[in-house]
């Protein structure tokens, strides 16, 4: 199992968990193992995505291998969808440091309760988890099972489908804390999104416009455009790495307020296309660059425009919150942006359309 480890400040990575800590599992031969949309008997194995160490997508494997048995303190939770995030990407290319192998992927999943040995949550129970460590120090959720911390599960109920259900968590969750956290975001204020066509980008747009606010969004391929306009963008704005003169031809003096979801090459456009005392967020890195070398503040930040950072965890997104946008969503109040829907057995697939940016918005996998 995997040691206490250190991690880059760019991973989105939530606590660390203690070897003595986690649940027995390992990793057994490859195998095959039966569906099915129910809490099942206690069995001795389950299908999972091992990963033995970084590579390209054909390096995701699927295998049976040992189920979880939780401790006190944990939940086993039956997997009915899990959504594929930047960060397990990051992982999969080597880029994550503390990561032991081999590793089932994956920092989120939706799903039921199966086994709960401390009483905190009644089997049968729809339930959320992310982060925490999920994927990293211990076994993630590309599998029928994960074993998370009880703190880190969130319940719900409702009748809408795992594939809009399995979109939501870690979506909702950094797309919410991005505008509350790192933006303090307003009612009628205008808001560039860069990397729009990502699901996080899709998901704040959905947020913002609830909010009331005027919503700029970035994309690198016209052919997107309609998926962004579709979920009620304002602004569409064709990227080719130097927007900030059209941002303020469309917004003079600048947004005030702009999430930077491509990472570091594109930061310093966001800054310029911010107005004077307006907010930019560095939330995401789907460019792989995290580090700006030779910092100078002075003459990196544009004068008067405030930077900030945001990095999550299950925490930031309370189980009212969650039911809250689930219901939105049953009520048609709200989207959620789903870009493509694969099955457990086709995860080489789903990678491979991630890692090439071919989908705009959420990946879906279905157990």
């Amino acid at each position: 199992m995997a040691t206490e480890a250190t991690w880059k400040p760019h991973e989105k990575h939530g606590r660390l968990t203690k070897q003595s800590d986690l649940p027995d599992t390992g990793i057994a031969s490859p195998g095959a193992a039966e569906e099915s949309w129910d809490v099942q008997p206690a069995g001795t194995t389950m299908k999972a995505v091992v990963l033995d160490g970084p590579g390209p997508p054909s390096a995701l494997h699927i295998r049976q291998v040992p189920r979880p048995h939780p401790q006190r303190g944990w939940v086993l939770i039956s997997v009915k969808a899990f959504g594929l995030n930047q960060s397990e990407l990051h992982m999969r290319l080597g880029l994550a440091e503390g990561v032991t192998f081999p590793r089932v992927p994956g920092i989120e999943a939706v799903g039921v309760v199966a086994e709960c040995p401390g009483g905190e949550f009644a089997e049968g129970q729809q339930v959320a988890t992310m982060l925490g460590g999920m994927g990293r120090a211990f076994d993630g959720g590309y599998a029928e099972y994960c074993c998370v911390p009880a703190a880190q599960v969130l319940p719900f109920r409702s009748d809408l489908d795992w594939t809009t259900l399995g979109a939501i968590p870690e979506m909702l969750q950094t797309a919410s804390g991005s505008l509350t956290i790192g933006l303090d975001a307003q009612e009628g204020q205008s808001l560039l999104i860069r990397g729009g066509t990502s699901s996080v980008g899709m998901a704040t747009a959905v947020l913002a416009k609830r909010l009331g606010m005027r919503v700029l969004s970035t994309t690198r391929h016209q052919s997107k455009a309609p998926a962004l306009r579709n979920i009620g963008v304002d602004e569409v704005i064709l990227d080719d790495g130097h927007i900030a003169g059209r941002v303020h031809t469309l917004v003079p003096g600048g947004v005030d307020a702009a999430l930077e979801l491509i990472g570091t090459p594109t930061l310093p456009d966001t800054l310029q296309s911010t107005r004077v005392h307006g907010v930019v967020c560095f939330t995401g890195m789907l460019s792989n660059q995290w580090t700006v070398d030779k910092f100078y503040p002075i003459e990196y930040i544009p004068r008067g425009v405030r930077l900030t950072a945001y990095s999550g965890d299950a925490a930031d997104l309370p189980p009212a919150v969650l039911q809250g946008f689930i219901d939105a969503v049953r009520d048609g109040a709200a989207v959620v942006p789903i870009g493509a829907v694969y099955q457990i057995d086709q995860i080489v697939e789903a990678h491979t359309a991630m890692e090439e940016g071919r989908v705009a918005g959420k990946i879906v996998v279905l157990t």
